[in-house]
């Protein structure tokens, strides 16, 4: 897969640098000319830095417009006549149904990555049906269609919108074991710190967890909740709260999250669906137990009862007794867990090996 002109469509810097900065690497050293089209950020600069051309390209993650998404249709259509790539490589929902038509418009080998289902597929309503209609239309000529999980890829065979032919699964987008090396548990203390990251909304189960932690506060007053990350849905108040009454500690938005892995006991991320959870990847790799849903995309990274507990989704009740269970472990079997994180990630989802994976994917 070498001296092609490849395009690579996403929503967002931080996710394309954070988690694909290895894969990019990988194709601008087998002397690839790579093309990225995404919104302005603060790490387009560094994507550069790397050797990719930057197109900008406004998405609107979230909203569904038909003006703005036809829009974004056209930009796409522009954008592949003007560069003519060899290959086109999209990124999250809306790149992978208007990146993905455009790109099958223009007969250009495409290939899609589903790295989550996102809201849409949590509930049976037109949404959904609308959703499924447009990833049959752009996912139809995709040369491979990426899964993180098994349960993503087998929604979209049952859903008819692909052939099993066409997909490959990969461990998420792996994790940097260089970048992320093990670190030491910290000391032994009464204080028991837990720790979330990921954006602040209902799905990510901050309700939950904020139950829980009013509850275990009133046993264990010396354990603590950290929780960093920016705010996607209204918490504001609940935030301010909560941190007034001493039940949680809020850091925002953190563009370096390892020196909050590196203080805390055990990670927490009780989250209602995922593609697969990174910061999981993260914190395990760091040498950290881990507590989090029972779900695809987030109980690969856990061997439960060696190096982090299992709970239902949605289950406040559960997520505490975890939670007690944790903190009334002696501190060596705490860190004899973190270090069978460690492990698990080098096991299963080595950075090398799943940028591997992904080149033979796209060299199909």
């Amino acid at each position: 897969m070498k001296n092609r002109k490849i395009l690579i469509l996403a929503n967002l810097d931080v996710g394309l640098y954070k988690f694909r900065k290895a894969l990019i690497k990988e194709l601008l050293d087998q002397e690839n000319e790579v093309y990225i089209s995404l919104p302005k950020g603060m790490l387009v600069e560094k994507l550069e830095e790397m050797g990719c051309h930057f197109i900008e390209t406004p998405v609107d993650r979230r909203g569904i417009n038909p003006v703005t998404d036809f829009k974004l249709i056209l930009q796409y259509l522009k954008i592949m006549k003007t560069i003519r790539p060899d290959q086109v490589i999209t990124y999250t929902i809306k790149p992978n149904i208007y990146g993905g038509l455009a790109a099958r418009l223009k007969r250009i080998p495409y290939a899609v990555n589903i790295t989550g289902l996102g809201t849409a597929f949590q509930s049976e309503n037109m949404i959904k049906k609308l959703v499924v209609f447009l990833y049959k239309l752009s996912c139809k000529k995709a040369k491979t269609v990426f899964f993180e999980n098994a349960e993503n890829k087998q929604v979209f065979l049952s859903n008819n919108i692909i052939k099993d032919s066409q997909t490959c699964l990969l461990p998420g987008a792996g994790i940097d074991l260089n970048e992320y090396e093990m670190t030491p548990y910290p000391e032994e203390s009464r204080n028991i710190r837990f720790l979330f990251i990921g954006r602040v909304m209902k799905e990510k189960g901050v309700e939950e967890l904020f139950k829980a932690a009013k509850n275990i506060k009133k046993i264990y007053p010396e354990a603590s909740f950290d929780i960093v990350g920016p705010m996607e849905d209204d918490y504001k108040d609940r935030i301010h709260s909560l941190v007034r009454n001493g039940i949680i500690y809020y850091y925002g938005y953190q563009e370096d999250v390892k020196p909050f892995i590196k203080k805390c006991d055990c990670f927490v991320l009780p989250s209602y669906h995922e593609g697969m959870a990174n910061t999981l990847l993260e914190s395990a790799a760091l040498g950290r137990p881990l507590i989090t849903s029972r779900i695809h995309g987030c109980m690969e990274a856990v061997n439960e009862g060696e190096n982090g507990y299992l709970v239902d989704v949605k289950d406040a009740r559960g997520l505490e007794e975890k939670m007690k269970e944790f903190i009334d472990l002696s501190y060596d079997e705490k860190k004899m867990m973190g270090e069978k994180s460690r492990e698990v990630m080098v096991e299963k989802f080595d950075k090398v090996e799943v940028v591997g994976m992904t080149i033979e994917g796209l060299e199909r």
